[in-house]
């Protein structure tokens, strides 16, 4: 066990503390949200770092990291689809492609390929990361500002339709249509 692999497991253990407080109604609820989605956000960016910087890269962590993130984001777009921020629609188009690129990693790995992160993927999960915290806060909160959420959730559409493109475009014809070795 490293910093970086603890820090992926803290990001796993708040996604319950966030669920719960998505769905709560007590006063101020959508701030103590905030705070632990931003924490659980901070500490995908610090484990990454960190691994990087002190070469403390491992199996376990290029494992977690993703499980993590995907556990964060889409926790917190069911929950926002529940009290109404997102449509389902939208979360249904967001969930779909983590788990389309999910399945390709995994098409890859038993072929023995990596497939790193890509730019646009990386722009995608920021875009998320905004967004949802404007949409956690929502308009009781932000008034008039919130439009800002609901912009960001069609940037966030967009770039992750574009980022799956991205991916299978650059590696589905190897993985998907090339025949296995027996």
């Amino acid at each position: 066990m490293n910093v970086p692999n603890f820090l992926t497991l803290v990001r796993i253990a708040l996604v319950p503390a966030l669920i719960v407080l998505l769905l709560s109604s007590f006063r101020g609820h959508e701030f103590a949200a905030l705070s632990v989605f931003l924490v659980a956000s901070l500490t995908d960016t610090v484990d990454g770092f960190l691994a990087r910087r002190n070469n403390k890269i491992t199996t376990l962590g290029q494992l977690l990291d993703p499980i993590a993130d995907k556990l964060l984001i889409t926790s917190a777009i069911i929950c926002l689809v529940q009290s109404r921020a997102v449509a389902a629609w939208i979360a249904i188009v967001i969930i779909g492609r983590e788990i389309a690129v999910t399945g390709l990693r995994a098409i890859a790995a038993s072929k023995g390929v990596i497939i790193p992160a890509s730019w646009p993927g990386k722009i995608k999960m920021t875009l998320e990361t905004i967004t949802i915290s404007f949409l956690i806060l929502g308009k009781g909160i932000l008034g008039k500002l919130s439009i800002i959420g609901d912009i960001g959730l069609w940037l966030v559409l967009a770039s992750a339709v574009y980022s799956a493109g991205d991916y299978f475009i650059k590696y589905g014809p190897r993985l998907l249509f090339e025949r296995s070795e027996p």
